[in-house]
């Protein structure tokens, strides 16, 4: 706690900034709410009083030490800038390859994929239920020859590679190795992420495949099988930012988050390993919206709480386990339709919280992705801006540099007092499993979108083009990019050809092994790899766990 000299000084400073609220209240006011993007009420000053139970080393320390409120290595970005990974894939394989090597021609030092809607739901591209969908909103990937394409000219021991899949995440990082292999690299050297986050999908995206208890086991699975052969790879991206694109505040990003996170560490503990075994590759992925010090705030607490219950709570003993590593994207949710070069500037906005939030890898939006896929022109815009960030504004010379700041610290301890208060609503509920099945964390979630969105259409929370300084008969006068039905059938031939120059017999021996497997309680990893070295479709190995595992149906939810 504060000593005795900096609470009576505190406790001064208070007397005076309310006097001093008094003369500012009798001014002129302007008629506007003023509140977070989240909704929350903020102070017109922040004073030594509202911080008053601070304690440095306690709350903050320094860079790269317990709890890491400030960072969690000690040099941050006078040792490496963060890695900037633009989300990229549409098409076909081939398509998204000459995105990828012209994304890393221009700079950017991380690759991320995209994949279309059939490939997340765990359906081959000649299904019926992917017809109008293949390689819409992301890369098709049917098999190893799609994956291999992919990643055609692209050295895996030299790049690191986040994957945005969930479901299907053990079918695409087994594809991903085996190509590693066809490259001659290990799998101890293959570096990167799979979302594989399937908690936030019950909650919030609902692109779900199998019920949670077998989910559970897939991912508890694919930590145990990382732990010793693919050291390297963060096998969860604990996401918030599909929780926040739902209409959710930063307050319950952050703790739902969060919640899943613990909900993960417990599942492993559950299976049998320790916790130090697997919790140093858990990975974040969180949302940097428009509310410049709310989002700072948000990553600082974020990191304060997980570091201080994986020590206290958990019994990590390891300080990488005490670390919460995160990648952030700036917030489709804030971009729009009308005058989309404004977008420019917002993505900056959130991209620099990202910087001064302490991220470790950023992905910044294009201008017209309210629109369609971010076309190659826009795509080039918005890595520059993370390029100008980096190297123009001087952000990164300084570690935290809101530290200290009253209203920022305010910020974070509202931010994680508010944070356990939920924690405290999910154990009471059972926990998170428990509190999705009684639809929990749908309800709050759709209550603050309905509230978001009631203030923007009463014209308190104002969007710039959208319900003010509208341009009447606005044309957009930017190139967009268009995925039309070649792409499907160029897909459609490669499956085509796969199935008929693969080895039928070892197809069908790997997917009865997988079955076995999936049947019984060996680990289903090694199954998927093997699958995959002999061509077996996605499709066809999600279909195996179809019959045993069922699909999920989420129940209804009234509010």
């Amino acid at each position: 706690m504060a000593d005795t000299d900096t609470t009576k000084k505190a406790g001064v400073a208070g007397k005076a900034k309310e006097a001093w609220k008094e003369k500012a209240a009798a001014s002129r006011q302007r008629d506007v709410e003023f509140t977070s993007v989240s909704g929350e009420e903020v102070d017109l000053l922040y004073a030594p009083g509202d911080v008053a139970d601070l304690d440095y080393d306690r709350d903050l320390g320094f860079p790269g030490e317990y709890p890491y409120t400030r960072g969690v290595r000690h040099n941050m970005y006078r040792g490496r800038l963060w890695t900037m990974r633009q989300f990229s894939g549409f098409g076909t394989p081939e398509d998204s390859n000459k995105r990828n090597k012209f994304l890393l021609e221009h700079g950017q030092t991380g690759l991320s994929v995209a994949f279309d809607l059939p490939t997340i739901m765990g359906y081959d591209s000649d299904h019926e239920r992917a017809e109008g969908e293949v390689g819409v909103c992301g890369v098709a990937i049917d098999s190893l020859r799609d994956m291999e394409t992919l990643f055609d000219g692209i050295p895996l021991d030299k790049v690191s590679t986040s994957m945005t899949i969930n479901a299907p995440a053990a079918v695409l990082l087994a594809m991903y190795i085996c190509v590693g292999e066809g490259q001659g690299v290990d799998s101890k050297q293959l570096r990167g992420t799979i979302q594989n986050d399937l908690l936030k999908e019950y909650i919030a995206q609902k692109t779900w495949i199998f019920p949670p208890t077998p989910s559970m086991r897939i991912i508890t699975d694919i930590m145990q099988y990382c732990a010793t052969d693919v050291p390297q790879w963060n096998t969860i991206s604990v996401s918030g930012y599909h929780i926040r694109e739902a209409g959710s505040t930063a307050l319950q990003e952050l703790a739902f988050t969060l919640a899943d996170g613990f909900a993960y560490v417990e599942a492993g503990i559950a299976a049998g390993m320790d916790v130090d075994a697997f919790a140093p590759r858990l990975s974040f992925f969180f949302n940097s919206h428009l509310d410049f010090f709310e989002e700072v705030a948000k990553f600082r607490a974020a990191r304060r709480i997980w570091a201080t219950d994986m020590r206290e709570k958990y019994g990590a003993k390891d300080p990488r386990s005490w670390l919460l590593r995160f990648h952030t994207q700036t917030a489709g949710c804030s971009l729009t339709a009308p005058q989309p070069f404004n977008n420019v500037v917002r993505t900056a906005l959130e991209a620099l919280a990202a910087v001064m939030g302490g991220t470790q890898s950023l992905h910044t939006n294009s201008m017209d992705e309210s629109l369609a896929l971010p076309s190659e022109e826009a795509v080039h815009v918005a890595l520059r801006t993370q390029q100008v960030i980096a190297h123009e504004s001087g952000v990164p010379n300084v570690i935290d540099p809101l530290g200290g700041s009253y209203y920022v610290e305010a910020l974070t301890n509202r931010m994680e007092e508010g944070c356990r208060d939920y924690f405290d609503k999910i154990e009471k509920l059972g926990g998170v499993i428990p509190a999705i099945e009684k639809g929990f964390f749908q309800r709050d979630i759709a209550k603050a979108a309905f509230k978001y969105q009631r203030a923007i259409e009463e014209g308190r929370q104002v969007i710039v083009g959208v319900n003010k300084y509208v341009d009447e008969g606005e044309e957009i006068k930017i190139e967009l990019l268009k995925i039309g039905p070649e792409a499907a059938k160029r897909q459609r031939r490669v499956l085509g050809t796969v199935r008929n120059e693969r080895d039928d017999a070892a197809v069908k021996s790997a997917l009865a092994g997988l079955r076995a497997a999936a049947e019984g309680t060996d680990n289903l990893m090694p199954h998927f790899v093997q699958c995959s070295r002999v061509y077996a479709t996605e499709g066809e190995m999600i279909g195996v766990l179809r019959e045993i595992f069922g699909e999920y149906r989420e129940p209804p939810i009234y509010w």
